[in-house]
């Protein structure tokens, strides 16, 4: 695949994401509206210009728009209005409804983050902690491609000086790697056929960033396959709990944005449109969890 086709795949990607993302939102102006008798004068599949009106469907213009990213909805007096009084006007309705109708997009990609992590879990597996740390990337060129360590094989125990630890989770191996830079450490790891090994290796003092000592990605987490009756259920709490975990971090994330404004101080890390797709493209290629998970 050419870098061009490569190109043209993750903007495609990119677009179809925020497409569902902005149209699933604005459904949910567009049911609490309808259950709030408010008119929604046009839904509009993305955005202006208008090329053409699709069909009409309770007082409603569902249209196709040039611009293929997201949607739109138009309320019945969005905007105040000198003009005639309606019973279905929004400005017209108490304010809790109108906050209801206001709110209705977020809880709507809510629910679609819980929808689809509940999906795909119920298909893959549900993820849960194990004893077991399973490497899961090696880097190229790093202590642990040179010592021989490959992608599946666990690490049981690991052997410093005389003392030899068992490891039952990631947080604690990596804590006493990085306890022992610039020391040779012995690794038992299992393959993933059963067998077993030892392999020496010297984590690095000075890893390159985002590379580690050992150059390894670890983890300590494993898809368990249940009775078929069972994964919706399953699937659908930890879908739940995914959904209210990516909410904090947004929250937070939005919490630090705003503290660093009011002090004056541009945040590094907000990204436009542009930085979206840079992420987004990134994401595409560690896989569905990966983009299910950019995407709430």
């Amino acid at each position: 695949m050419g870098a061009d086709t490569m190109v043209e795949m993750d903007l495609l990607i990119f677009l179809l994401i925020l497409s569902v993302l902005v149209v699933i939102h604005e459904l949910g102006h567009y049911f609490a509206a309808l259950l709030f008798g408010i008119r929604v004068e046009e839904f509009g599949f993305g955005l202006p210009p208008k090329v053409m009106k699709l069909f009409r469907h309770k007082d409603t213009d569902f249209t196709l728009n040039l611009l293929p990213i997201g949607g739109f909805v138009k309320l019945s007096g969005e905007e105040y209005s000198d003009g005639p009084v309606k019973g279905d006007m929004f400005y017209q309705k108490p304010i809790w409804q109108r906050a209801v109708v206001l709110t209705a997009g977020v809880v709507m990609n809510f629910l679609l983050g819980v929808l689809l992590f509940a999906g795909v879990y119920s298909y893959l597996g549900i993820p849960e902690k194990t004893d077991r740390v399973k490497i899961e990337e090696v880097v190229k060129n790093s202590p642990a491609e040179i010592a021989g360590l490959k992608v599946g094989e666990r690490i049981g125990k690991l052997k410093i000086d005389n003392g030899e630890l068992t490891i039952k989770d990631a947080d604690s191996l990596v804590k006493l790697i990085g306890e022992n830079k610039g020391k040779e450490i012995v690794l038992r790891v299992v393959s993933k056929e059963g067998n077993e090994r030892s392999v020496a290796v010297t984590p690095r003092v000075n890893p390159p960033v985002g590379e580690g000592s050992l150059g390894v990605l670890l983890n300590s987490v494993e898809l368990i396959k249940y009775p078929w009756w069972q994964m919706p259920f399953r699937g659908s709490v930890v879908g739940v709990k995914e959904a209210i975990a990516w909410g904090r971090e947004i929250l937070d994330g939005l919490a630090k944005t705003v503290g660093m404004l009011f002090k004056g101080r541009v945040p590094d890390d907000v990204s436009g449109p542009v930085g979206i797709y840079q992420v987004s493209s990134k994401v595409t290629k560690h896989g569905l969890i990966a983009i299910l998970q950019f995407k709430l």
